[in-house]
């Protein structure tokens, strides 16, 4: 039995993410998270991988709090944060920046300030420079903690917002915003404010850069517009004096990723064309000078849309990733003309890529549908001599080595096929199918609707993990259909503004052609989606009855209500015209509804508003005509878009077999005994 079968095992299981790698190539770092003892969060620990894949991973930190890498100093020392307490400290929600020496010995602090530091970049010169939300009225980080005192002492705790938006994702954007802090490194930093007051204009993610000098920093900057809308531009801001000049900024585009190239040059950032009702705005890489100069759109004629760009070496091209036919290459660009090459020829999605000082690899975090993160190199010169680690079955010739990470390699349940389809319009629909070893087919289906919408099933996911599907003796069905990264700017084209349109057509084709498979029983089928997969799940129970169960998570029901709750209610109406959120809103079909389904959502889901679910839910009830209501509702009251704790997780996995089991498989409803 594997670990997919067992869910305390499975909520157990180690998780890798991210990845830095030290200025001189001699050291790379990865994270990896598990449970705490009282299995309520999950905490990060700090290990050290070797580059080379010789020697097993180390471990570097450890604590009860967790840790999280930050940066590397120019002498390989690591600097991460953490609010693990030190002698003296009580406040111990804060995360510190601590400095662990490369030769060895403990970690100590080197800052501290009271809304924590994030995005540390440290030039090979030793100037850092980092974000921290400051309030408003403190005239720098120095008397930062003086006003929070006085806000508490006060007892106040409300927020008076003179702009938009004030949520974000999870959390609440105040009353502390981002600034930008900046100090030589040294063992005990005097953090200087270094942009002041700046409203919105920075995030909480660390979309800067720092220059090879230390003396600009280039950051994406958000700027108000008409209409409660945000446009995002790029800025270099000089670390002496805090100037800010505009590198990049037009009404028609949001610019973002800002990476300096190693000869301090030149500006690499992705480019949005505003979207509109009509189009979805395409994405390409651009170059501007540093000191200043026109920008450049480097890979326009490039129909895939680049993530963000790592320079190599010589300042000559860019590695970056983008969504291609259900993967994440790994590609080269080349910055003189734009030229792709692809880098990876296998199925895995790579993120966190950091190119080694020789120019000799590209290290990054690779994943795949059924193969959870791991860190590789990736031959930036040529095909190294062997693959190894959780995706290779033997030795042979690849471009990617698998290094040994601080994780086992996970046995699946199942095995993974590749499926398509060519549906009306002459399209081809394609989506990754799991399915079970040994069993008894035909196997009862589960169709999987993804996210975003503008997304991919294309890599490892711990939360909608269909592995644990497959080991209850489900097939799993992934499709990619229209408005779908990977395929085109056109395949989004599709489904832009019309969700209930091309997408639904595109799942129930590609849904027959699975059930049509002597292994796939078409009887005993569910949908299940989250976020706009929950709103594509709403949708397919207005519409159709052929599935005998629903999961919908997180997800879209009233578009009007929702367009006006959401965080980020801008973006969506350059989508949906009021027209459109009519004609594509889910709730107007409730009464079509004879599929069972589960509801499921979080109350600080900001993104998708608690509403939604709640609606959704008396919707449901209030037109049941049974004595006993078919549908359940899994409520999260401190939960938000994700169900991020491991036992609300294995709560969450429960609840889904267990409807699934009743309602496809005709099993007796058996309650998890989690809820008591």
């Amino acid at each position: 039995m594997t670990a997919f079968a067992d869910l305390d095992a499975y909520v157990r299981l180690p998780r890798l993410d991210g990845l830095w790698l030290s200025p001189d190539g001699g050291r790379l770092v990865v994270g990896m998270a598990g449970p705490n003892e009282e299995n309520n969060r999950y905490t990060t620990a700090l290990w050290e991988v070797d580059p080379e894949g010789r020697r097993p991973a180390r471990r570097l930190t450890r604590s009860v709090k967790g840790e999280a890498a930050a940066a590397f100093t120019p002498g390989g020392d690591l600097l991460f944060t953490s609010a693990r307490p030190r002698p003296g400290d009580d406040d111990e929600d804060v995360s510190a920046l601590w400095r662990q020496p490369a030769g060895g010995g403990d970690a100590y602090v080197i800052a501290k300030l009271p809304g924590g530091l994030s995005g540390v970049r440290v030039s090979p010169d030793g100037t850092l420079v980092a974000g921290s939300p400051i309030m408003p009225s403190a005239a720098g980080a120095g008397d930062d903690e003086e006003v929070r005192k006085q806000r508490k002492e006060s007892g106040v705790s409300a927020m008076l917002h003179e702009g938009y938006p004030v949520r974000f994702w999870d959390h609440d954007l105040g009353p502390a915003l981002p600034r930008l802090v900046t100090a030589p490194l040294s063992d005990s930093l005097e953090l200087r404010d270094l942009t002041g007051h700046v409203g919105p204009a920075l995030d909480n993610e660390g979309d800067w850069d720092l220059s090879p000098d230390g003396r600009t920093v280039v950051a994406t900057w958000a700027v108000s517009e008409q209409a409660g809308s945000l446009r995002a531009t790029v800025v270099a801001i000089d670390v002496a004096t805090g100037e800010r000049r505009t590198i990049a900024d037009d009404a028609g585009h949001d610019y973002e990723s800002p990476h300096i190239s190693p000869d301090g040059a030149t500006v690499a950032f992705s480019a949005r064309a505003r979207s509109t009702t009509e189009e979805p705005g395409d994405v390409w890489l651009c170059l501007a000078p540093l000191a200043g100069g026109p920008v450049r759109a480097l890979t326009a004629d490039w129909d895939r849309w680049p993530g963000p760009a790592r320079w190599t070496p010589d300042s000559a091209a860019l590695i970056v990733a983008a969504d291609d036919d259900g993967r994440a290459p790994l590609w080269r660009v080349d910055a003189a003309d734009g030229q792709v090459t692809r880098l990876t020829p296998d199925n895995g999605c790579y993120y966190d890529v950091r190119v080694s000082p020789d120019g000799r690899w590209a290290y990054a975090m690779r994943s795949a549908v059924d193969s959870p993160p791991s860190p590789v190199r990736v031959s930036l010169t040529g095909s190294v001599e062997f693959l190894r680690g959780p995706a290779s079955g033997s030795p042979g010739p690849a471009a990617v080595e698998f290094l040994r990470g601080p994780a086992e390699a996970l046995e699946l349940p199942g095995r993974l096929e590749e499926v398509e389809t060519t549906v009306a319009d002459g399209s081809r629909v394609r989506a990754w199918l799991a399915l079970p070893h040994g069993g008894t087919a035909p196997f009862p289906l589960v169709l999987k609707i993804h996210g975003g919408p503008v997304s991919s099933w294309n890599s490892w996911s711990w939360r909608w993990n269909p592995w644990v599907w497959v080991a209850r003796g489900y097939a799993v069905l992934m499709p990619d259909p229209a408005l779908s990264t990977g395929y085109g700017y056109e395949f989004i084209k599709r489904g832009w503004g019309a969700w209930g349109d091309k997408p639904y057509t595109d799942l129930m084709a590609i849904t027959d052609t699975v059930v049509a498979r002597p292994d796939i029983d078409e009887t005993r089928t569910a949908a299940a989606g989250g976020s706009f997969g929950g709103y594509m799940a709403n949708w397919v129970a207005g519409h159709t009855d052929r599935f005998d169960a629903i999961v919908t998570h997180a997800s879209l029901w009233a578009l009007d209500q929702f367009g006006a709750t959401t965080d980020h209610s801008f973006y969506w109406a350059r989508e949906l015209s009021p027209e459109r959120q009519h004609e594509n809103s889910p709730h107007r079909f409730a009464d079509a509804i004879t599929t069972p389904m589960l509801v499921i959502h979080g109350d600080k889901d900001y993104r998708v508003p608690i509403g939604e679910g709640l609606r959704l839910w008396w919707d449901l009830v209030s037109r049941s005509k049974e004595d006993g209501v078919p549908h359940k509702f899994l409520y999260y009251p401190d939960e938000n878009h994700w169900i991020l704790t491991p036992g609300n997780a294995k709560a969450w996995y429960a609840t889904v077999l267990a409807f699934l089991d009743h309602h496809v498989r005709g099993e007796d409803w058996e309650r998890p005994d989690l809820f008591g």
